[in-house]
């Protein structure tokens, strides 16, 4: 892991919030996980980001408390991230890795149609994460397969986003503090 104090901080800060449900905390602690996992193309960062993400998805929606494998859910994947937080401390990265990737394998477990709308939500977290690594200029093929998500997936995604259509070299003009897009052959 290259940035292991870093992923340490995120996953303490989304402990907290997580208990606190602060929505908005998850989702910028997922977004700063993916601009440094971005930077260095790290699967761990990128896990953590897509769990990280996931959760406040799950959180946000009030009525998956009303689901009977809620409370198991919500238990083992506060569990399997303090364990994570506990793993990383102790410099056990295989463990780390192990208790993130059960927070995962623990949707089998669940019943209905809330293991259903996890999974959705997992899934479209994955594409959506992947758009950010691919705004970030990784390539495509490359964010697909660090994310493990199909390229019509995340090309879709990205054209219905626009993020295929940010024009990169934007700068700013310092004389009249206005911003200048130049075109990119």
């Amino acid at each position: 892991m290259i940035e292991k104090e870093h992923v340490l901080e995120v996953l303490q800060q989304a402990e907290k919030a997580i208990e606190k449900e602060d929505i908005l905390k998850l989702k910028d602690l997922s977004n700063q996980t993916i601009h440094s996992a971005s930077i260095y193309e790290d699967t761990d960062s990128i896990l953590v980001a897509v769990i990280i993400y996931s959760l406040s998805k799950i959180l946000e929606r009030a009525n998956y408390r009303e689901y009977p494998s809620w409370n198991y859910f919500y238990k083992n994947s506060t569990m399997h991230l303090n364990r994570s937080i506990h793993a990383l401390k102790e410099n056990d990265e295989n463990n780390f890795i192990k208790e993130l990737q059960k927070v995962r394998k623990d949707i089998s477990k669940l019943t209905g149609n809330f293991k259903q709308h996890v999974q959705d939500v997992f899934q479209k977290a994955s594409i959506n994460k992947a758009s950010r690594i691919y705004e970030h200029g990784i390539s495509m093929s490359q964010t697909a397969n660090l994310l493990g998500v199909s390229i019509w997936d995340l090309a879709e995604y990205a054209g219905r986003t626009g993020i295929a259509d940010i024009n990169l070299a934007i700068t700013l003009d310092v004389k009249n503090h206005t911003l200048k897009g130049m075109a990119c052959n």
